[in-house]
């Protein structure tokens, strides 16, 4: 077995491939997978092996605590294996936490949901901060503020942006709403079938401020029909000048103004 008393700490590059027994490799997660799945990678690693090593660190007892592989590890036991392949490495419950959560990641079968609530618990639970596991994780502080954000959406939500298959862009402009606002626009959303360029658009339109009050826009439209009449009365009286008999006479009432020039034969 791998002897590590030449290494240094917790470094984290101080590991080594070795083959260990199925049995000595804990968990620690009793998260049920998709059966169909783990008996399609059972079949793979029946023809091909396990490609990728699992990842472990040493526990008392000679056992192992499994770092990320869980799938490989279940899939292993039923393709028959009595061992597995392994990188071995010293680390601390924080960064063996931390390559959790990149396996998910990477693997791309967490819902935005979960891998916000998946960072959110490495923050929580380890007393960290976000610039902490924004390091960690290799993940731009700016990025993972913006996964955080989708936390404060409250679950049902969640739930229907998950059940209508909406992408986490969808949900990320949703939050730019307020809360009670929220409901609403996502049941527009689903309705029409908006794609996220729709989503971000409608959105905005929900946010841009109200139109100018009427009255404004009357006095505004006063001021031009007071144009249009002395220009009308201009032409008329241009008209008279050159011997042309022409009348205009105006007509108003609750709906409508109407004016009428009438040219003598």
């Amino acid at each position: 077995m791998y002897d590590y008393s030449s290494k240094g700490g917790d470094d984290l590059f101080d590991g080594k491939l070795v083959s260990i027994k199925c049995q000595d490799i804990l968990s620690g997660n009793s998260q049920k997978l998709d059966e169909y799945e783990l008996m399609a990678l059972a079949e793979s690693i029946r023809e091909n092996g396990i490609i990728v090593p699992l990842l472990v660190r040493p526990e008392k007892g000679g056992k192992y605590l499994l770092i990320s592989g869980r799938r490989r590890l279940q899939a292993g036991i039923l393709a028959g294996l009595k061992r597995l392949p392994c990188i071995v490495k010293r680390t601390d419950d924080i960064t063996a936490e931390c390559f959790t959560v990149i396996e998910n990641i990477q693997r791309r079968q967490l819902s935005p949901f979960e891998e916000a609530d998946a960072l959110s618990r490495l923050i929580s639970d380890y007393g960290l901060t976000d610039t902490d596991v924004a390091a960690k994780l290799g993940m731009a502080p700016s990025l993972l503020a913006d996964k955080l954000r989708l936390c404060s959406l409250d679950c049902e939500l969640k739930r229907r942006i998950t059940a209508a298959r909406l992408s986490e862009r969808h949900a990320k402009a949703l939050l730019s709403l307020p809360p009670e606002d929220r409901s609403d626009a996502l049941n527009h959303i689903i309705a029409e079938g908006l794609t996220f360029s729709q989503t971000e658009k409608y959105v905005d339109e929900l946010l841009s401020p109200p139109r100018q009050r009427e009255e404004p826009l009357r006095k505004c439209a006063v001021g031009d029909l007071r144009l249009f009449a002395n220009s009308l009365n201009k032409m008329v009286n241009t008209m008279r000048s050159g011997g042309i008999r022409a009348e205009a006479k105006r007509f108003e009432n609750e709906t409508h103004i109407e004016y009428t020039v009438m040219i003598r034969k």
